[in-house]
């Protein structure tokens, strides 16, 4: 059996509050399998940024343990996390100074050890791999759609071939046919690349499109973590009012009625 690409054994997450200790993660237990795309949904406050962030090192957990590909993600973060976990922020968080290609560019001149002419080519061929051409390579951020910005920001994640994605509401600020290419493409990586995803999400259309399995955050734990058929006969009131109410209806009738080739990429 092989190992999960991602272990979370007994992570607690706690922040100072002027009420005393406030609580996030309560004894969280979560594995993620290698190839899936898994989604994490739950209400506001529940610590769904905070662990894709713990995952990648940025912070820390109180207590517990995260393992990535088999190792604490604190070893991983301290030898370069970025050549083994990609990850796309909610705004992008392009630098605004450096062009597109510089900005894809970025984690791997960081390393100093290739030289521009390989850097810049692999850059080319990551802007192209997200759907975008030549002409976007010496744009500045400002000059760039939501879409685009998005689309920049994932060229940069996967810049060093990581076998870990992690987006944080990739579709959030999109129009609906921005948000529509979008899972496409992230559709298309995952099966020709081999990606694992993690995915924080509150796009139902995006949840119900890419997700092999969704993880429920709420009473500081995963609820419940499976495909969406069995999340969706979950007894809980979150679950309810998040997957049963008329924007989830609406969500998996369009789903239902979508032409099975949808998703692929020409």
């Amino acid at each position: 059996m092989r190992e999960p690409i991602v272990e979370i054994r007994e992570l607690w997450t706690t922040f100072p509050s002027p009420e005393g200790e406030r609580v996030i993660h309560e004894n969280l237990e979560l594995k993620i399998e290698t190839g899936e795309i898994l989604s994490l949904v739950g209400g506001s406050g529940t610590g769904k940024t905070v662990l894709l962030r713990q995952m990648l090192g940025l912070e820390q957990p109180t207590r517990g343990e995260i393992r990535v590909l088999g190792r604490p993600v604190a070893a991983l973060a301290q030898k370069g996390a970025a050549a083994h976990i990609g990850m796309l922020f909610q705004q992008g968080a392009l630098f605004s100074a450096f062009t597109v290609l510089e900005n894809i560019a970025f984690p791997l001149r960081e390393l100093k050890v290739f030289p521009p002419s390989f850097i810049q080519e692999a850059a080319m061929i990551k802007l192209r791999m997200v759907g975008l051409d030549a002409d976007a390579a010496d744009k500045m951020p400002s000059q760039l759609s939501g879409g685009m910005v998005k689309r920049v920001a994932l060229a940069r994640a996967l810049i060093m071939d990581p076998p870990l994605l992690l987006l944080d509401e990739p579709t959030a600020g999109l129009d609906p046919e921005s948000a529509d290419g979008l899972c496409q493409l992230l559709r298309a990586m995952h099966r020709d690349m081999g990606l694992t995803v993690v995915m924080v999400t509150h796009d139902l259309d995006t949840i119900f499109e890419l997700s092999t399995r969704i993880a429920v955050l709420a009473d500081r734990k995963v609820i419940v973590n499976g495909p969406a058929q069995e999340v969706l006969t979950f007894e809980h009131p979150f679950i309810h009012d998040f997957f049963l109410g008329e924007r989830g209806r609406r969500a998996m009738a369009a789903l239902r009625h979508r032409p099975p080739d949808s998703f692929t990429s020409s």
